[in-house]
């Protein structure tokens, strides 16, 4: 489908995106009944299709949040994305998927039941795509390529990046770095509906780490827009970047380009996280839930804070759900 990208506005763009990601999902599922490769395992016969809930705007928790046992028992896979359904959670962001295969990945999912919109490699940290050494910057491409797999194979729309570390060199050496090696990624993240999403983390990268509050996104957006491809997005950190600017100013700037939102509190006045909405939380979440409106946002949000069992899952659901006004 050619696009004239002068025409190409904000929800067209976020529309695109979005059904893209969907129709990239099933038309693999259909292409994986003919695959016998180990990466691509045909779709078990009588497999359920796992959608989520249709609402402007989905609350999710990090897989990473789940606790793995239960009373000393480990939990398997599946049963811990049940707990995120018992919790009320609309879905998971399957951040550890550098731990597992596609196919463990997608079982999971299956039998639970539950919709994981997204996957994440925490190793991107060290692998990161920053890095001088072209070993280490290859290795993370290896990291994302996985990702965008497992994100394929459970259906999700997106893969959450963080390219590297502003003291890997110069800002002009780590965005030319990290731009060669996203790039080697853009044809594998088109063929399968998946979006690299960067997120904007405390990485010295993109802003000031040391400086005082009430800076611009444009270094940020300038990179994202770099790539002038529809399949680099921004996982938009509300709290992580508190600390730096106004969540409307920024949400208004980002536009089209805040594909997905992580959620946690950040208090200025103490310098730390805290918990979603709690009296330290001094987010100002009203103007958060404007710039939404603004640029007239719908999709994944996703916690990330310290998780637990169901108990504590649903208190974080619930902050959630006062924090967006849903």
């Amino acid at each position: 489908m050619m696009m004239n990208s002068k025409n190409f506005d904000t929800n067209d763009r976020r529309r695109f995106l979005a059904t893209t990601a969907l129709t990239g999902a099933a038309v693999a599922l259909s292409a994986n009944a003919k695959s016998t490769s180990a990466q691509e395992q045909p779709q078990a016969v009588g497999a359920k299709w796992i959608t989520p809930p249709e609402k402007r705007i989905l609350l999710s928790c990090k897989l990473s949040m789940i606790k793995g046992d239960v009373d000393g028992k480990p939990l398997t896979l599946a049963q811990r994305l049940g707990l995120a359904k018992q919790a009320g959670f609309d879905g998971v962001d399957f951040d550890e998927a550098g731990r597992f295969t596609v196919e463990q990945a997608r079982a999971a999912v299956q039998e639970s039941g539950v919709f994981c919109h997204n996957a994440i490699n925490h190793a991107h940290w060290d692998k990161r795509l920053t890095s001088a050494d072209p070993e280490v910057r290859k290795a993370g491409v290896e990291n994302i390529a996985h990702c965008l797999r497992v994100a394929h194979a459970i259906g999700g729309s997106g893969v959450l990046i963080v390219v590297g570390r502003g003291d890997d060199g110069t800002e002009t050496e780590v965005n030319q770095r990290a731009q060669q090696e996203i790039k080697k990624l853009l044809p594998l993240a088109a063929s399968l509906g998946q979006p690299i999403l960067i997120e904007n983390v405390w990485n010295k990268l993109h802003y000031d780490h040391d400086a005082p509050p009430e800076q611009k996104p444009n270094r940020f957006i300038d990179f994202v827009d770099s790539f002038k491809s529809p399949w680099v997005g921004m996982y938009y950190d509300i709290g992580n970047h508190w600390k730096y600017g106004q969540p409307r100013e920024w949400l208004n700037a980002f536009a089209h380009r805040a594909v997905k939102l992580d959620v946690k509190g950040f208090s200025r006045a103490k310098n730390k996280f805290v918990d979603i909405t709690s009296p330290e939380d001094d987010v100002p979440w009203d103007q958060v839930r404007m710039g939404l409106d603004d640029i007239g946002w719908s999709g994944w949000t996703t916690a990330e804070v310290g998780g637990g069992g169901v108990e504590r899952l649903t208190t974080v659901r619930e902050q959630m759900q006062k924090a967006f006004g849903v």
